[in-house]
């Protein structure tokens, strides 16, 4: 990926996610509400398959992962899981968009599974990280019960909301493509910008 485009790009979803983890992810865990981490996933999600839309390029979906990542550790003081999430979730999505592709119909069976592939092994990614490697207190004091529970219980749940999202954002990333086309200097100089925008809302936020 040499052209610095797309390397705006990456960086401003991954920014756009990093944001919403900081002040998104800040309000829902703050006020306690069920199911936060499925909401931040299906949003996450959908920002994923936009850029994928845009950029469809395989690394890239890891690397938007890897600027969210970095964006909450210095917005925030973030929980080790936290991070570890959100890079397995942007890993497990490059994994399943650059080996099924992405159809150019709206709706179609192939990028909704690969929504669906990418929920799964992003949550069992981390789960299983997060317990067995890293050994995090609260994941090894829930054991097994725990990590069949975010994967197959919440994992469901987040994967039939991403079976709608990601095609839907395949759908919304790949029309701005002609946008792109007719202002491309333009369309590069705002992303620029909205990059350290985002940033510093995210100092603002955290």
């Amino acid at each position: 990926m040499r052209d610095m485009k797309h390397w705006a790009w990456l960086l401003l979803f991954g920014s756009l996610w990093g944001l919403s983890e900081v002040a998104g992810g800040g309000i829902l865990y703050t006020i306690e509400a069920p199911s936060a981490s499925i909401f931040l996933a299906a949003w996450a999600l959908l920002i994923l398959a936009v850029a994928r839309g845009i950029v469809d390029k395989p690394g890239s979906s890891t690397m938007i992962g890897a600027v969210a990542t970095l964006f909450k550790l210095v917005n925030a003081s973030p929980f080790i899981c936290h991070l570890l999430g959100i890079f397995m979730l942007g890993l497990a999505f490059d994994i399943g968009a650059s080996l099924l592709g992405r159809s150019e119909r709206k709706f179609s069976l192939r990028n909704m599974l690969t929504g669906v592939l990418s929920v799964y092994g992003g949550y069992a990614l981390f789960a299983l990280s997060i317990t067995y490697i890293v050994r995090y207190d609260i994941w090894v004091q829930g054991g097994w019960p725990k990590v069949a529970n975010h994967m197959f219980v919440s994992g469901s749940i987040a994967a039939l909301v991403a079976a709608v999202l990601v095609p839907l954002g395949y759908y919304l990333g790949a029309g701005s493509l002609s946008l792109q086309a007719k202002r491309p200097r333009w369309l590069y100089a705002g992303t620029v910008a909205g990059v350290a925008l985002l940033w510093i809302l995210g100092r603002i936020a955290g």
